[in-house]
């Protein structure tokens, strides 16, 4: 419990300058009394406050404040246990056997069910692509031409001055447009993007540059081609089909087990207007006979990874561990998702029809990337169907 203790006093205002990094390490080697990791304290207490918002809302929603008046909870010490509850890599709360964290705990249920029902409402993955000040050094959002054109929706954006490079995008005011995804642009995360009504009518689809890649690789033609989405949740991906296949009805099926993340799903998919071209499959995309989709031509295969591509992920609050346990953790961990990876795409790749399968991470291990796809094209079941690895310029 020290850590919130230790981290409760930088959630408050403070008339001290500097940054909130600078502030923490000199308090930290200032006082006798706090006796946390200072590095610990700022990635708790940053992270904290980007989500802060969303928590007191899921506080009032909870009325937690109320039910768990008795515990006697400083207000800025259960929100950082809320936030490492909710929000954190290990969803869960830095403590031992303590009262605090036992009436925290209690609350779990109702806690994580606002929040699935926050993200459910805003139709997203993670909260994350809600916050507006982050640390991401660019905003990228493409146009929904489901719904609009390019044309019109930058009329919505004309205070932004046209860039030529990523390069200059330093500060707010300036909007490039990308020359490998079209309708896709770039902007300065500080630009206000979700209170615009473009973005609040689903016009815009706030979506990172990297996850546009495999809907333009596979680019299927409006009419003729019908694709699978494998893995579909949030939707960022089956949306971005949708408009490129101009939304022609029942062109695409899109699979997700998870009975939450379909939610997000239909709500993404309801939202950006492309229900009548999207079916969605609330199901197991391994378990699927592919002689009952006889119709599919292309497939973007988009599977749990270790997320390690992610911006800011390795910013994390981790726990104090040695370099080599880390290491076993890290070989464990990229193993079991090697073997579900190789697994789903091989599924993929056995459908009577498809053409073409783009399969993606969020990962920088070569296990989970080169690796895969090396033990697919030596599998003799993918030999004999002859598959092959398309080249850089196809």
């Amino acid at each position: 419990m020290q850590v919130y203790r230790d981290a409760q006093q930088f959630l408050l205002p403070s008339q001290k300058k500097g940054s909130l990094q600078t502030r923490i390490f000199e308090t930290c080697k200032n006082s006798k009394f706090i006796k946390s990791n200072p590095k610990h304290l700022y990635a708790l207490v940053s992270s904290t406050l980007k989500y802060k918002p969303f928590i007191l809302k899921i506080m009032k929603k909870t009325k937690i404040m109320e039910v768990e008046k008795k515990a006697k909870i400083p207000e800025p010490v259960m929100i950082l246990m809320i936030h490492d509850l909710l929000f954190s890599k290990s969803k869960r709360i830095q403590s031992k056997q303590h009262a605090w964290k036992d009436a925290i705990i209690r609350n779990k249920p109702r806690l994580e069910s606002e929040l699935a029902r926050m993200k459910i409402k805003h139709g997203v993955k993670s909260l994350e692509e809600l916050i507006e000040d982050d640390d991401t050094p660019i905003r990228w959002f493409r146009t929904n031409i489901i719904k609009t054109n390019t044309e019109s929706l930058l009329r919505e954006f004309k205070h932004l001055k046209k860039v030529n490079s990523i390069s200059e995008i330093e500060a707010p005011g300036v909007i490039y447009f990308d020359k490998y995804i079209p309708n896709l642009f770039g902007i300065h995360p500080k630009e206000k993007l979700t209170s615009t009504d473009a973005y609040k009518q689903g016009r815009l689809i706030i979506q990172d540059r990297a996850s546009c890649f495999p809907a333009q690789i596979l680019n299927p033609i409006p009419g003729e081609d019908k694709v699978i989405d494998a893995c579909a949740a949030p939707g960022n991906k089956t949306t971005h089909l949708a408009c490129i296949l101009q939304n022609s009805k029942r062109s695409i099926v899109a699979f997700e087990k998870d009975n939450k993340r379909v939610k997000i799903l239909r709500t993404m998919c309801e939202k950006a207007g492309g229900l009548d071209c999207i079916t969605i499959h609330h199901a197991d995309f391994t378990t699927t006979r592919p002689g009952d989709f006889p119709e599919i031509t292309g497939m973007v295969v988009d599977p749990s990874c270790s997320g390690s591509g992610i911006f800011g992920r390795a910013f994390d609050e981790q726990e104090e561990i040695s370099e080599e346990e880390a290491r076993e953790k890290l070989v464990e961990r990229l193993e079991k998702l090697s073997a579900f990876q190789f697994k789903i795409v091989k599924h993929a790749l056995s459908f009577p029809n498809v053409r073409k399968v783009v399969y993606s991470t969020c990962s920088i291990h070569d296990e989970e990337n080169e690796g895969v796809v090396k033990r697919l094209i030596e599998d003799e079941d993918v030999q004999k169907q002859g598959w092959k690895v398309s080249k850089q310029a196809d």
